[in-house]
């Protein structure tokens, strides 16, 4: 499993608290902040919540 780097690009303001949980729980929480995740099905459906939010490079 490959590693995805993911960058928030959007503001969480406005946004429904379980959107604003969900980039919590991955690690963002500001613009421009950048995590390392491993590829799982549970990051997946995680970043299919947010994609709106965030930017996904491999």
């Amino acid at each position: 499993m490959g590693k995805l780097r993911i960058t928030q690009t959007r503001s969480s303001i406005g946004q429904s608290a379980k959107h604003r949980g969900t980039l919590r729980a991955l690690g963002l929480g500001k613009i421009g902040r950048t995590a390392e995740h491993a590829e799982s099905p549970q990051l997946a459906g995680m970043l299919r919540k947010v994609r709106h939010l965030v930017r996904v490079d491999s």
